[in-house]
């Protein structure tokens, strides 16, 4: 059976060290944050996810959800009694807003505990994580009567949220809806239709459970511009805040997943169930992208948890499982084989992975940062300019994040050997559950072309150009250090080669989109690459003041020196590659019939 410590030690780095959480102390929600609360919250959100929910995680994957005949669903044993500690603990409240009783710490603190919860046990994250976007949508569009009603019990943990995009026919283009909107003499709407992939559509944590709903209303216009937005509760509340008589919705099916058997993905039927229209008629799309976008960086932030997990689980295997000698001679002459890991193959793999769980919990963190930073900044201009990064790193960070998360655990799955196939040994689940967060909350394609079709060109490509100069700030700063120098000097080529593939894109996709469809997720990746490159830049230079500073922690210190300088040798490189990739355009990618791709006779 696997483990799960949470990365406790690596996280207080990050948030302390790195982001220097404190020196933000006099912004709004940031005043209490001293490394001595962060020190005690990633303790014991670290201690929750490994005592807790670890233990259920491989119970979930077999067990599954069930629903019974009377449409109810019951989670996996143990979900419930471990939900009632997490609302109790409030860890589900931490960067809530104040006003409807929540914790109001800074969101990045809150990205800690989804990454432990989710490395923990992703199909029980997926509950709570969904509520935390249906608050931020209502919060942002909803009346006062609408936040009065839901905000304090979605909050606390009391209830919690779905959101209902998909139906049948269409997944990303949501034009295509068919879900109706009929409007009630009451002000209320009759919504009917139904909606597939609804994660957390129905279950036995709460007693409520509060959906989201797009859908079109009678005459709306064709396409996104004719989407609503309702909320549309499973228990109707009264008002005096009460729980009322069932809604007409009911949960259909739960549906057949080859992972996250422990999340009820649900097929949700809507007959004539009451609802209440969330913003502005036609308008829904725009209020949903609030939770979306949340999402979103909570999937990238699924697929680290994912990749943190099968990580430990295979380093600890490499240094148990031994086989074969060291090429340089025996490492272990009094034991018949060495530990495989000792096998420079072994060694990439292990390697490789820790390269990116840091690289990438750090990119996580820096991006919770700058969610704090688009609403708290002190001034206008760096509250736009916090925004504008956050937009541009949305799609890296579930796009790039969930990519490079897969293939760690198919890597460490591979450390196992044999055993990594077996179910006992739990590395094949982890590779199962890694697939979807490429999928969902828009496929990865679906984030390159957000990242290539539209932030780059958006406010005449401001964002990508900040970007660009953060990066070049922080090389030049580093470019004489001689610790840094050389991590720096390839961080300067990557980022040359992404700045090629910009122009190279500006030349070339006017004339034909489909050049920058066809190099999007390359670009995506390669300005992956750059990011997670920046960070462990960063990281070289608080590790190599530490050391200069005498720190105790001597070893911990020298290896962020090593693995920087491993990121840089044997993954930076890839942008080179990436870059041709982009140049050799879509005439050969698209020039082939469709009827070309049919079977061979």
């Amino acid at each position: 059976m696997p483990s799960y410590n949470a990365p406790v030690r690596d996280t207080r780095f990050v948030i302390n060290e790195l982001l220097d959480l404190s020196s933000y102390a006099d912004l709004p929600g940031f005043e209490a944050v001293t490394p001595e609360l962060v020190d005690t919250l990633v303790e014991e959100a670290g201690k929750f996810a490994g005592e807790v929910l670890a233990p259920l995680n491989m119970i979930g994957d077999k067990e599954g959800c069930t629903r019974h005949p009377d449409g109810r669903v019951t989670t996996p044993p143990g979900f419930r009694e471990a939900y009632n500690q997490f609302r109790e603990a409030g860890w589900g409240a931490i960067s809530m807003p104040t006003e409807f009783g929540g914790q109001g710490l800074p969101h990045v603190l809150n990205f800690v505990v989804e990454e432990f919860v989710d490395a923990a046990n992703i199909g029980f994250g997926l509950y709570p994580g969904l509520a935390m976007g249906a608050v931020a949508a209502l919060a942002n569009a909803g009346t006062q009567e609408q936040q009065q009603t839901y905000l304090p019990r979605l909050v606390s943990g009391e209830w919690l949220g779905t959101m209902n995009l998909t139906e049948a026919h269409c997944g990303t283009d949501l034009g295509l809806i068919r879900t109706k909107a009929v409007p009630q003499d009451d002000g209320s709407y009759a919504i009917s239709g139904t909606k597939i992939f609804i994660s957390s559509g129905e279950h036995d944590l709460t007693e409520n459970i509060i959906h989201l709903v797009l859908a079109k209303m009678p005459d709306a216009p064709e396409g996104t511009k004719g989407i609503s937005l309702f909320v549309v509760p499973k228990i109707l509340v009264n008002a005096d805040g009460s729980l009322g008589e069932r809604n007409t919705l009911s949960c259909g099916a739960i549906e057949e997943k080859m992972g996250l058997h422990g999340s009820a993905t649900c097929v949700m039927n809507y007959d004539g169930a009451k609802g209440w229209l969330v913003g502005q008629e036609n308008r829904g799309l725009a209020a949903m992208f609030v939770m979306m976008n949340a999402a979103r960086l909570g999937v990238g932030i699924q697929g680290l948890g994912q990749a943190e997990t099968a990580f430990q689980n295979g380093a600890n295997y490499a240094r148990e499982r031994r086989q074969g000698r060291a090429l340089t001679g025996p490492a272990d002459p009094g034991q018949p084989a060495d530990p495989i890991i000792v096998h420079p193959d072994v060694r990439r793999m292990l390697m490789n992975a820790k390269a990116l769980t840091e690289g990438l919990r750090a990119l996580a963190l820096w991006s919770g940062l700058q969610v704090d930073l688009a609403h708290k900044a002190k001034t206008a201009e760096e509250r736009q300019a916090a925004d504008d990064l956050i937009g541009l790193l949305t799609p890296i960070v579930k796009g790039y994040t969930t990519e490079k998360a897969f293939e760690v655990t198919v890597a460490m799955q591979q450390v196992y050997g044999g055993h990594g196939y077996i179910t006992e040994w739990g590395m094949e689940q982890f590779v199962r559950d890694a697939r979807i967060p490429m999928i969902y909350e828009g496929t990865n394609g679906v984030q390159a072309m957000d990242l290539c079709g539209r932030k780059l060109a958006k406010d005449g490509g401001r964002a990508i150009q900040a970007f660009f100069q953060l990066v070049d700030e922080d090389i030049a700063a580093a470019k004489d250090d001689a610790q840094l120098s050389e991590i720096a000097a390839k961080l300067a080529k990557a980022v040359g080669e992404q700045k090629a593939a910009t122009m190279w894109f500006l030349q070339n996709g006017m004339t034909n989109p489909n050049n920058v469809g066809a190099g999007a997720f390359n670009y995506l990746s390669l300005m992956g690459i750059v990011c997670v490159g920046l960070m462990w830049l960063r990281m070289a230079r608080v590790a190599a003041r530490k050391l200069a500073e005498g720190a105790e922690d001597k070893a911990f210190y020298e290896a962020k020196l090593v693995t920087a300088r491993y990121f840089a040798d044997r993954m930076m490189p890839e942008a080179g590659a990436l870059r041709h990739m982009i140049e050799g355009g879509s005439d050969a990618m698209m020039a082939l019939p469709a009827d070309a791709f049919g079977a061979v006779s």
